[in-house]
């Protein structure tokens, strides 16, 4: 007959029927620490450390590193010069604003007829009366206007922008002008050109007179715009 060996039975629960700890409860084992992951330092971010949770904590670059491919986010491309230019309005709109416009201008004109008696009406602008009003901002950009006894004050960048503009009208007109507004155009252009040079030519010898050991500047010269 076999022989029957004793056996005990251990409690090991640690609390009792009535929810208190019992005294003779084994003490609970402490938990491993989780494991950590460091994470790659992304554009001006430091390493920092994040608790593993499982394959979902794990950045998904990390099976990109692995196979040797990384993500890369595509730049955003800046925008074109058209896309920040608002939309072109239709014809329709254009007609409006402008029989809106033309009212308006014939109100404007009637009402200042009115208030003044014996006024002429404004003259029509032409392309011939554009060329004039830049010729003769430019001239008073290279000292033009000074009037008797005043130094010209000078404005050289303006001068060469206002030039600039009439060659781009020459420009963008060619083959649509009258030869009266060719004439008038090739001549402020010419004229306006031989000023700027004569005037820079006068500010370098101004220049070069201010330098140690050079001659004092004439007085009446010409002086820069600041």
């Amino acid at each position: 007959m076999a022989e029957i060996k004793e056996f005990v039975v251990n409690d090991r629960r640690k609390f009792t029927a009535e929810g208190d700890i019992r005294p003779d409860a084994p003490p609970s084992e402490p938990k491993p620490p989780r494991p950590e992951t460091i994470v790659r330092p992304e554009d001006g971010d430091s390493a920092r450390l994040v608790e593993h949770k499982g394959p979902q904590a794990v950045p998904s670059s990390t099976s990109h590193e692995a196979t040797g491919h990384q993500d890369h986010p595509e730049a955003v491309q800046p925008e074109s010069e058209d896309d920040l230019l608002p939309s072109a309005p239709t014809a329709e709109q254009a007609e409006q604003a402008k029989r809106a416009f033309d009212a308006t201008v014939d109100r404007l004109d009637t009402a200042i007829r009115a208030t003044n008696p014996g006024m002429e009406r404004q003259p029509e602008i032409t392309f011939e009366r554009v060329i004039q009003s830049l010729y003769m901002q430019a001239l008073m950009q290279l000292g033009g206007a000074a009037g008797p006894g005043q130094q010209p004050q000078v404005d050289i960048l303006g001068a060469r922008q206002t030039i600039d503009m009439l060659n781009i009208l020459s420009a963008k007109t060619e083959g649509n002008r009258s030869e009266a507004e060719t004439k008038l155009l090739d001549t402020a252009m010419f004229e306006l050109r031989m000023g700027f040079l004569e005037v820079t030519q006068a500010l370098s010898r101004q220049a070069a007179t201010r330098a140690p050991g050079g001659m004092p500047p004439v007085p009446g010269g010409p002086s820069i715009v600041r």
